[in-house]
């Protein structure tokens, strides 16, 4: 199993940059990057890619909506370069509040449209011919009554160090989960109980296996929560930490109807909190929603306890499937983040 963390924001990116390059010397093995509609995600990387020597960086995620399909391999095929081969390319289609709301572009199609990507991004890269697609959503190149009928079908010019940049994809519905299966190097699940996750996710994942090409391997999987090691008072308080962010993913991230995380909640067992939860949030009471959300689904998805505690969860992560376990070191007493990255790798072996 492998030990990857989320670029933290909290203190800057620069201190947090270099907070990562201090990972990577414990061991980290993948750093993940997050966009949102925050600064661009791939000026990050390219500084991270410059300030360290071995560590992964990923991507998580490069909405599927803001770029063209070329312009994301053009971009995972530099970043790639840049990092002598150290690149993960995360794909998702974000949600419609902020494809829509902050970008102005419909959110239609999601699942054709990761797929069209994914076909795209893997042409670039290949580089065996000039890049032609003709499907349901791109047409590369443009036909001459969409356009001026000018355009011409090119190869990247420069030669990617790889021709098979692994690609991620964030998903959650069952279809997506399904395409992601079967597509994908890697899948990043949100609100992953490794105890639920088959009964979440079992019938997806094995709909997209029956029809994965052997080539592409073993699915990956990311996921994890807070990590906090200790006997005190304090590590439980650093699992309280993911209750305001879990209320606000089930409660806020999306409309009545529309909200992927209230979803898995529901899928979860968790039906009637979720329905609080969300009910109150979107009511404007966030602090009532965020107590609403139950004990034991903080503990199921964060990593916060004593040593041989953190141990058994790693396994229950392990035995669901997990090969990235993506930990938030959060410290207490005299530790320090990097001695958390350093005991969480020695307990995964």
């Amino acid at each position: 199993m492998k030990i990857t963390t989320m670029l933290s924001y909290s203190g800057g990116f620069r201190e947090s940059a270099a907070q990562v390059a201090e990972f990577e010397k414990a061991g980290l093995d993948l750093v993940w990057v997050a966009e949102a509609y925050g600064f661009d995600s791939p000026s990050l990387m390219g500084y991270l890619a410059a300030l360290t020597e071995h560590v992964g960086i990923g991507a998580a995620i490069l909405p599927i909506y803001t770029r063209t399909p070329t312009l994301i391999a053009m971009t995972a095929a530099g970043l790639d370069a840049l990092s002598d081969g150290r690149f993960e390319l995360g794909l998702g289609a974000s949600g419609p509040q902020v494809i829509e709301g902050f970008h102005g572009v419909p959110y239609v199609a999601p699942l054709g449209r990761t797929r069209e990507v994914i076909e795209i991004c893997r042409n670039v890269w290949a580089r065996e011919a000039p890049l032609t697609h003709n499907g349901n959503i791109f047409t590369l190149p443009l036909p001459p009554d969409q356009g001026t009928g000018l355009g011409k079908a090119l190869k990247i010019i420069g030669r990617p160090v790889r021709a098979d940049i692994p690609i991620w994809v964030a998903s959650l519905g069952e279809k997506n989960v399904a395409l992601t299966a079967e597509l994908a190097t890697g899948w990043m699940p949100m609100i992953f109980v490794p105890e639920k996750a088959k009964a979440v996710w079992g019938s997806a994942l094995d709909a997209g296996m029956a029809r994965r090409d052997p080539k592409l391997g073993p699915l990956q999987i990311t996921a994890g929560g807070l990590l906090a090691i200790g006997d005190g008072d304090d590590v439980k308080a650093v699992r309280e930490l993911s209750r305001h962010m879990l209320a606000l993913y089930i409660g806020g991230m999306g409309a009545k109807g529309r909200n992927f995380y209230n979803d898995v909640a529901r899928r979860c067992g968790y039906e009637d909190a979720a329905e609080k939860i969300q009910d109150l949030y979107l009511g404007g009471d966030k602090a009532a929603a965020a107590a609403a959300v139950p004990d034991d689904l903080l503990e199921l998805t964060s990593l916060c306890g004593s040593e041989s505690y953190v141990a058994e969860r790693i396994a229950a992560y392990a035995e669901a499937g997990v090969t990235h376990l993506q930990v938030a070191p959060m410290p207490v007493g005299d530790q320090r983040p990097v001695d958390l990255i350093e005991k969480v790798k020695k307990l995964v072996g």
